[in-house]
């Protein structure tokens, strides 16, 4: 199967082929110079004697361009095309390479240490917090955070949250008992006398509903008196209820320690045992919380409440202008405050952040380093050559031209000490 290419050639990569075109030509230029230059030189030098000195500078001028050239060449494919040994180094070795150069990045760059220090130099969060202070970053943080949230929740099956809020219900809810903690709960308030605020509460309500539904007991009681009982004996068997009822009332009201509130206080200390201990009672709660939770209209609640809940943070969250933007903006800007100014908060930060990125790295360098090397290896072997070529072969060209010029100056070095000493 054929490897991937290379990433196509960027528009800084199409301006780094044009300068390398340019030096390849200047290069050149400079060869054939030294080509043209000798040829003059060779044919005028027995007229012209000194012209010896020029052609010992054109030759080796010609030379260390060759040299250069093939040395060049010889990094990125076959000069001429012949297959020299040790010729088409990068392409060749193109794995190889990408792995020399991952485990450099892994054993010099991915340390812990060198991480550390790095991240140690530099105000991590003092930085962050002064650019979260800005409303302007603030906001787009908050707009960015809401389109991924806005995709996240677009993204979720309604069926499968449903289906895992249920069953995180049924573990975490329905399946631990509820009888124990809430009898232990009930004995807690029961001791602490906490509950005679709600007694209190209930009898001032029926106190008052008495005082405002006096028509109601008309006929509560005498409706079921024998027809042969006279009228008024109804309407005073009425009155005597109600009034009764009221004085009951009062009395409660009266008397913290009214025989009624008692016997409250010891059902509720029944129920808060009977529920601890009690294995009927228990079963009965638990059969009651299953059938209740169980029920198709609570299901049904459930998936409504989900879709309403989906729906308003779906439109808050799409709304720049919405309470849930506006907070989420604030507290953005507030923590980015809080982190420019506080310098212990700094530090925490900072140390979080750098404790996280060492160990990061030091659990992951090799993984993260091998990003390089698979990379390298799926790439497409001439292309990346050209790729590679073009990032150095400008620079590369230099050389060419650099060993031009050395050379020439080193052939009419050679040649005059040659002349001079031997003559």
């Amino acid at each position: 199967m054929a490897r991937p290419a290379a990433a196509p050639l960027s528009p800084a990569d199409l301006e780094r082929r044009r300068g390398l075109r340019t030096m390849k030509g200047v290069a050149l230029g400079a060869l054939l110079f030294m080509a043209v230059l000798f040829v003059v030189a060779f044919t005028l030098q027995t007229t012209y004697p000194a012209m010896a000195y020029v052609r010992a500078a054109a030759e080796g001028g010609m030379v260390g361009a060759l040299a250069d050239w093939f040395a060049v060449t010889a990094l990125f494919r076959h000069p001429l095309g012949i297959p020299i040994p040790h010729t088409a180094i990068i392409p060749n070795r193109k794995d190889e390479i990408g792995a020399t150069l991952g485990e450099f990045v892994e054993t010099e760059f991915l340390r812990g240490d060198v991480v550390r220090a790095k991240l140690e130099t530099t105000a991590i969060a003092a930085r962050l917090g002064e650019w979260l202070a800005v409303p302007e970053h603030a906001e787009r943080v908050g707009a960015e955070a809401s389109l991924m949230a806005s995709g996240v929740l677009e993204a979720l099956s309604d069926d499968d949250v449903q289906d895992v809020l249920t069953d995180l219900a049924r573990e975490h809810l329905i399946a631990p008992e509820w009888a124990p903690a809430l009898g232990g709960w009930l004995e807690r308030i029961v001791d602490a006398g906490a509950h005679r605020g709600a007694v209190d509460l209930a009898v001032d309500s029926i106190a008052v509903w008495l005082a405002a539904n006096r028509a109601a007991f008309g006929g509560l009681v005498s409706r079921r008196l024998p027809g042969w009982v006279p009228s008024i004996a109804h309407r005073l068997v009425d009155d005597t209820v109600y009034s009764e009822a009221v004085k009951f009332v009062a009395a409660v009201q009266a008397d913290p320690q009214h025989p009624a509130r008692r016997a409250v206080d010891g059902y509720l200390a029944r129920l808060a045992d009977n529920l601890q201990h009690d294995p009927t009672t228990i079963g009965r709660l638990e059969d009651a919380k299953g059938s209740v939770f169980d029920s198709p209209r609570v299901r049904e609640l459930a998936a409504q409440a989900w879709e309403t809940a989906k729906a308003g943070l779906l439109t808050s969250l799409a709304d720049p202008g919405s309470a849930l933007r506006r907070r989420l903006a604030d507290a953005l800007g507030e923590i980015g405050t809080r982190l420019a100014t506080e310098r212990p908060l700094q530090q925490r930060v900072d140390g979080w952040v750098t404790d996280a990125a060492v160990f990061l790295v030091d659990r992951y360098r090799h993984d993260i380093a091998s990003i390089i090397t698979d990379t390298v290896e799926r790439w497409d072997a001439a292309e990346t050559t050209a790729k590679i070529e073009l990032m150095v072969g400008r620079d590369l060209q230099y050389i060419r031209l650099n060993g031009t010029i050395v050379g020439a100056l080193a052939g009419l070095a050679i040649f005059t000490i040659a002349h001079a000493l031997l003559g």
